[in-house]
């Protein structure tokens, strides 16, 4: 036990990288799911096909390599960006690619009656959207929103293959100094306690947006 609490102060540094990279990839996410899933389903035809091409890209290849291309491979065209700035642009493009596609599915599933009543009326497209197509996309968008959003930390693991100090990291730093594998026992307890608090907010959020379906 006094193990584990000598090499704890080391693991939340990693603690607190990971978080930051977390919430620095996932603010940006929505906005951009939701701007782009509106374009896919109303923008003209040739944003239509960039964003296919942006969706079937990023979704369609692993996040690592991604991240190998832009911190690794862009200095090859004079491009370099600080680490944590690159990460988490990558993460937010991958996520965002997910939450395009989960956003565009439920708004096209929205019953096709609201779309001719709003026209009825005369609301106006944005209008229409903002108010009565989007709340009730989000309601369906909601579950596998939130489970990409789970997701999301534990991919930040994989910011330890580009030298960042996250949980894994230093978890295998403190092991291969103190050959002890008490490290990773923490580290696993932490990611799950993690993704067990992230589960149980988004259960919460769940039931409060699915209360009056």
């Amino acid at each position: 036990m006094d193990y584990i609490l000598s090499i704890l102060p080391q693991l939340w540094v990693g603690v607190a990288n990971s978080l930051k990279m977390y919430f620095a990839a996932i603010l940006p996410v929505l906005p951009l799911g939701i701007i782009f899933a509106i374009a896919k389903v109303a923008g003209p035809k040739p944003l239509r096909w960039l964003l296919d091409i942006y969706t079937w890209a990023w979704r369609g290849t692993p996040l690592l390599l991604q991240l190998m291309i832009v911190i690794c491979g862009f200095p090859f065209i004079g491009i370099r960006l600080p680490g944590f700035i690159a990460a988490a642009g990558v993460f937010t493009l991958n996520m965002a690619a997910y939450i395009t596609e989960i956003m565009r599915a439920a708004i096209n599933s929205v019953d096709k009656g609201q779309y001719e009543a709003c026209r009825a009326l005369g609301i106006p497209y944005w209008t229409m959207m903002l108010r009565t197509i989007l709340p009730q996309s989000f309601r369906i968008a909601l579950p596998p929103a939130c489970s990409e959003a789970i997701n999301l930390i534990k991919d930040t693991a994989l910011i330890a293959v580009i030298g960042m100090q996250d949980i894994s990291r230093v978890a295998f730093q403190v092991v291969n100094r103190d050959h002890r594998l008490a490290a990773y026992i923490v580290a696993f307890c932490i990611y799950l306690a993690l993704t067990s608090l992230l589960v149980y907010i988004f259960k919460r959020l769940e039931k409060r947006f699915t209360a009056y379906d």
